[in-house]
């Protein structure tokens, strides 16, 4: 068997909203792209909080992910992440017992340390202590788990809830912190792989085992780009290409449609978009195939954690479509 075959293959979205579109339309698009996954196969759906962004509508996840929930019947649905600085552990742990004791076995609570906002906004939420962010872990945890005689804040729902906690990363801290907590670990190589090697031989180097999970768990992140050939793969990346040179540059992230022209980027803007797409899996089959097989063997990761940034939502669609036909050939 291929190592891709092995692996779990999931989604994570951001619930983008496209040039001329609208919040309702990007959560909408969200749910039919969750519905395609569960139907294809994937294990996991994640959205990602971000805020104060004009072309991310997934600010809310503990919201969204009810709506999800309720609309699919498998497929397990989660945060990853919920940017915990913004955030009164109580509140996460009863939002997510909530969803948990609506949906039992399907819930997933992925924790991250950044505010996924600017200092602006972070200020707005009226929390952003990253400084605390182990404890706040560790509080979650606690009240997610069996409630202890003589504890006195109890999680309602939430105490005793089968909730499934990750940690995230992009660096090499919470690698760090999932390790010796026992938690398994998704790293966001799908915005910045820089680390990925190194924030990986950490975590599987200083993991504590717990009876929760005995051994490492590994997700990594990854942009798809999947068409029947190459050429029109590239053409559909456009819009992704032009969507992170939009950041790059503090524009709007609304996800424009793919284009022919050559893209408009300095030399310096082209070396960062190669940096930020560096495990990037664009192309047909055997081209996708070869590039996660490649990524597999050198990580070791056992789930991929799917972006898919497609303007055309049938075309994004068929996307995981094909993916989980091609990972079986």
């Amino acid at each position: 068997m291929s190592r891709l075959a092995a692996a779990r293959i999931s989604v994570l979205d951001l619930a983008p909203i496209r040039a001329g579109g609208t919040p309702g339309e990007a959560l909408g698009n969200a749910l039919a792209l969750a519905r395609c996954a569960e139907a294809a196969g994937f294990t996991r759906f994640w959205v990602a909080e971000h805020h104060n962004m004009d072309g991310i509508a997934s600010s809310a996840p503990a919201v969204l992910i009810a709506h999800l929930a309720a609309h699919t019947t498998r497929i397990r649905l989660g945060a990853g992440g919920v940017m915990l600085p913004n955030h009164a552990p109580l509140a996460i742990a009863e939002q997510f017992g909530t969803l948990a004791a609506l949906h039992p076995g399907r819930i997933d609570l992925g924790l991250g340390r950044a505010p996924g906002t600017d200092p602006w906004t972070a200020a707005a939420l009226r929390r952003g202590r990253t400084e605390e962010f182990p404890a706040e872990v560790a509080e979650i945890r606690r009240l997610l788990g069996p409630v202890q005689s003589g504890q006195r804040l109890v999680a309602v729902p939430g105490a005793g809830s089968d909730v499934q906690l990750w940690l995230l990363g992009s660096s090499l801290f919470s690698a760090r912190l999932a390790a010796a907590l026992g938690l398994p670990y998704a790293f966001a190589s799908h915005f910045a792989p820089q680390q990925l090697d190194a924030a990986l031989a950490i975590y599987r180097r200083e993991f504590q085992p717990f009876a929760e999970l005995p051994a490492p768990r590994v997700a990594i992140g990854v942009p798809l780009i999947a068409a029947p050939d190459d050429a029109e793969s590239e053409y559909l990346a456009s819009s992704l290409r032009q969507r992170w040179l939009a950041l790059l540059r503090g524009a709007s992230l609304r996800l424009p449609p793919p284009t022919r022209d050559a893209l408009d980027a300095s030399p310096g803007e082209r070396l960062a978009l190669d940096e930020l797409l560096g495990v990037a899996a664009i192309g047909g089959r055997e081209r996708v195939c070869a590039q996660l097989e490649t990524l597999l063997a050198r990580t070791g990761a056992d789930e991929i954690l799917f972006t898919c940034d497609i303007y055309d939502q049938p075309l994004r669609r068929r996307a995981l479509r094909l993916l989980a036909e091609w990972r079986l050939v």
